[in-house]
């Protein structure tokens, strides 16, 4: 499968599969922000402490803002990274890239992402760390309003820069040791 049908169905399977991984991550990051930012001491502390605030709701705060920020970074992430992937194997004149040729383009696709989707970022963690007026229910449109009246546009890419270079390694990480993985699967598959 090449072409526009390939990337739909990357970008589609992409956003799906991020979407449903934020209904386990989300909890665990409420709780770990929670203790960064000084809330809490320890892990039981801030379990029962949000159970406490809000109930199981409070593990799920900001998950709309969440689901907003994966879908489409998971929708240009993977698609950028086949799509990289799959050009230079063609200008390399092979059927597959290398592990390290994998890292290469995944660090690529994973900090254009991460650039491109950091305003989502900035107000999923408003939301999460109850920075924002709105962390209780309130639409993110007000919350991007409120953080643009407040502090500009500028605002929105608070952090852009830790935040490429950290999802930069992330995907040079995750694709590198993803070829080296399927490679290694191909080859055992073919021994007789």
């Amino acid at each position: 499968m090449v072409g526009s049908s390939a990337w739909v169905v990357e970008a589609t399977a992409a956003s799906l599969g991020a979407s449903v991984c934020c209904f386990v991550r989300n909890p665990a990051s409420v709780v770990q922000q929670r203790i960064q930012v000084g809330s809490y001491g320890t892990l039981t502390e801030a379990v029962s402490g949000l159970a406490q605030e809000d109930g199981s709701r409070a593990f799920f705060r900001g998950l709309t803002a969440s689901i907003a920020r994966e879908i489409p970074f998971a929708f240009l992430q993977f698609p950028l990274y086949e799509s990289l992937k799959r050009q230079l194997a063609h200008q390399l004149g092979h059927e597959r890239i290398t592990a390290a040729q994998g890292a290469v383009c995944g660090s690529i696709a994973g900090s254009i992402a991460a650039a491109v989707t950091t305003p989502l970022d900035v107000l999923r963690t408003r939301q999460m760390l109850g920075a924002g007026p709105n962390t209780r229910g309130g639409s993110m449109l007000h919350e991007l309003a409120t953080v643009v009246a407040k502090d500009g546009i500028a605002a929105l890419f608070r952090g852009v820069g830790p935040r490429t270079g950290w999802m930069a390694l992330g995907g040079c990480i995750f694709f590198g040791a993803y070829e080296q993985s399927t490679a290694l699967l191909r080859r055992l598959q073919d021994e007789p």
